[in-house]
C-alpha cells in the first residue's frame, strides 16, 4: 500500500518539527533548569501521544503492521510532568520520591514495548482481545490522573501567585501571565482528552474523528514549549523565598496608624517607582521588617504588598493625567515602575475604574 501524506500529517508534522526542537534548546538552558528540563521532557511525551496519529495517517500501520504498540505514545507521563514542572518552577526541585509520581506511565511504557516485541501472530490476537477494553481503562486512568494532578497543580500555582503578592511588586512578571494561563488551559486539556478517549472506547470515532484531539494536544504542547522557551529565562523567586517568617508584634502596636505612616514614607521617597521593589527591600528602608511591614499593610491598610505598591504607582500616573502630561501612557508608566502595559492597565482599571485613556479623555474635558 502506497503512502498518503495528506494535510492532517502535515499539520501534525509542523507540529512535531517545531516541538523536539523546541524541548532540546530547554534540555540546555542554564537558568530555572530542572523546572526547563522536566518542561522538555513533556514536551517530548506529548509529541510523541500524536506521533502515531502522524504516521497513522500516512498509512504506515497499513504497510508495516509490525509498528503496531511501537511504545511512542505514554499518555499517563503527562499529567505529573505538568504537575513537577510547576514544582520545579516555585521550588526549583521535585518533591521527595517525585520520580514515583512517573511510575504508571512506566508501567504503560513497559507494556507497549512487551506488546511490540511479541511475534507477530501472537500481537496480532493480543491487538484484536486488548485494543478496546485497554483504550477505555487509559481514558478512566487519566481522567482520575488528570483531575488529581490538575487540583495539586492549581493549589500549587495558586500559593505561589500569593506569595509573590505579598512579596513583590513585579510579581506580574512571574504569575498572571505563565502561571495562570498553563493552570487555566489544563483542566480544559483534561476534559477534551479524556472525554475523546471515553466517547471512542463506546463508539469507535476512527482517525477522522480523533484529529481534534490530537490537533488540541499540538496545540497545548506548543503553548507550553513557546511560553516556556519565553518565560524561562526569568529569575522565577522559590517559594521558600517567598515565604515571610512569622515574628509575632508587639501586643499594643497599632497596624492601621503604622500602615499609614509607612505608607506616607513610602510615597514621599517614591521608592515605588523601583520596578522590581520586594518587600525585603521596602522593610530595610523603612528601618523595619518583613513581617512587621506585610502585617502593617495587610492588618492595618487591609493591602497587600503589590497591590499597595500598584496603587501608589496609579495614583503619580492619575496625578500626571489630570495635570495635562501629554506623554505616551506606556512611557508614563514605565517611570513610575510598571513592568508592562498590561500590568498597568490591570491596576489602573482596578483602582480607578476605568482605563487610563479614558481617565485621561475625561480629565481633559
Amino acid at each position: 500500500m502506497d503512502l498518503v501524506f495528506g494535510w492532517r500529517t502535515a499539520v501534525l508534522s509542523v507540529a512535531a518539527a517545531v516541538l523536539l526542537p523546541l524541548a532540546a534548546a530547554l534540555s540546555t538552558s542554564l537558568r530555572n533548569r530542572l523546572a526547563a528540563r522536566t518542561l522538555a521532557a513533556l514536551l517530548v511525551v506529548m509529541t510523541g501521544v500524536f506521533v502515531p496519529w502522524l504516521i497513522g495517517f500516512a498509512g504506515f500501520y497499513d504497510r508495516w503492521w509490525w509498528l503496531t504498540f511501537a511504545p511512542f505514545a505514554n499518555a499517563l507521563f503527562v499529567p505529573p510532568l505538568l504537575w513537577l514542572h510547576a514544582r520545579a518552577l516555585t521550588d526549583r526541585r521535585w518533591p521527595r520520591g517525585g520520580w514515583r509520581h512517573l511510575l504508571p506511565g512506566a508501567v504503560q511504557f513497559t507494556y507497549q514495548t512487551i506488546a511490540f516485541l511479541l511475534p507477530l501472530p501472537l500481537k496480532r490476537r493480543w491487538a484484536e482481545m486488548s485494543f478496546s477494553a485497554g483504550d477505555m481503562l487509559l481514558a478512566v486512568l487519566l481522567a482520575i490522573s488528570f483531575a488529581v494532578y490538575g487540583t495539586w497543580t492549581l493549589r500549587r500555582l495558586r500559593l505561589y501567585r500569593h506569595a509573590l503578592a505579598q512579596e513583590r511588586s513585579d510579581d506580574a512578571r512571574f504569575a498572571t501571565a505563565w502561571l495562570a494561563r498553563t493552570a487555566t488551559v489544563f483542566p480544559l486539556l483534561a476534559l477534551v482528552w479524556a472525554g475523546h478517549l471515553l466517547v471512542d472506547a463506546v463508539t469507535p470515532l476512527g482517525y477522522a474523528g480523533l484529529m481534534p484531539l490530537y490537533v488540541a494536544i499540538a496545540g497545548f504542547a506548543l503553548y507550553l514549549g513557546i511560553s516556556g522557551w519565553r518565560y524561562l529565562v526569568l529569575p522565577f523567586p522559590t517559594l521558600d523565598q517567598l515565604r515571610i517568617a512569622a515574628a509575632p508584634p508587639p501586643p499594643t502596636r497599632d497596624w492601621h496608624a503604622q500602615g499609614r505612616v509607612w505608607a506616607a514614607r513610602t510615597r514621599e521617597a517614591g521608592w515605588y517607582r523601583e520596578e522590581a521593589l520586594t518587600l525585603r527591600q521596602l522593610a530595610g528602608r523603612l528601618g523595619s521588617n518583613e513581617s512587621y511591614v506585610s502585617r502593617a499593610l495587610n492588618e492595618g491598610l487591609g493591602i497587600g504588598f503589590s497591590d499597595f505598591i500598584n496603587s501608589l504607582r496609579c495614583e503619580e500616573v492619575a496625578a500626571l493625567l489630570a495635570a495635562g502630561d501629554g506623554r505616551g501612557l506606556l512611557e508614563i508608566a514605565l517611570e513610575t515602575g510598571f513592568a508592562s502595559k498590561a500590568s498597568f492597565n490591570r491596576a489602573f482599571q482596578r483602582r480607578y475604574g476605568q482605563s487610563p485613556s479614558a481617565y485621561r479623555a475625561s480629565h481633559r474635558t
